[in-house]
């Protein structure tokens, strides 16, 4: 469904190390939003919900929200270091059209509403 680089699962439970939750997931959706009308939500969660989808990729413990699934399916979430900074990218094979700034983005089957940039 989704796959995670290992660079990214290094990365990812680094972060969750510092927090002090019993459980931490990484919540992996979409949002309305953006020039192109959909925004990754990609953050950790302490809680999960009946509706959302559960699953573990390189240790990672993922959840997804059933909404979400469709925009999603084939995802790679990479972590990149350039120069200084570093940061998550995501390769979305069902990305049609995005932003020039990279932050929002549309697929085929996206019906909601896209905003002037």
């Amino acid at each position: 469904m989704i796959e995670i680089s290992d660079h990214a699962a290094v990365q990812i439970n680094e972060m969750f190390s510092s927090l002090d939750w019993q459980h931490v997931y990484l919540r992996v959706g979409v949002v309305d939003g953006g020039c192109s009308g959909l925004s990754y939500d990609l953050r950790p969660d302490d809680t999960m919900s009946d509706e959302d989808l559960s699953f573990k990729e390189k240790g990672v413990h993922v959840i997804m929200d059933a909404k979400s699934i469709e925009f999603l399916v084939g995802l790679k979430i990479d972590y990149k270091v350039q120069g200084m900074t570093g940061g998550f990218t995501m390769d979305n094979p069902n990305v049609k059209a995005s932003c020039g700034c990279g932050a929002s983005f549309r697929t085929a089957t996206y019906l909601g509403a896209v905003n002037k940039c």
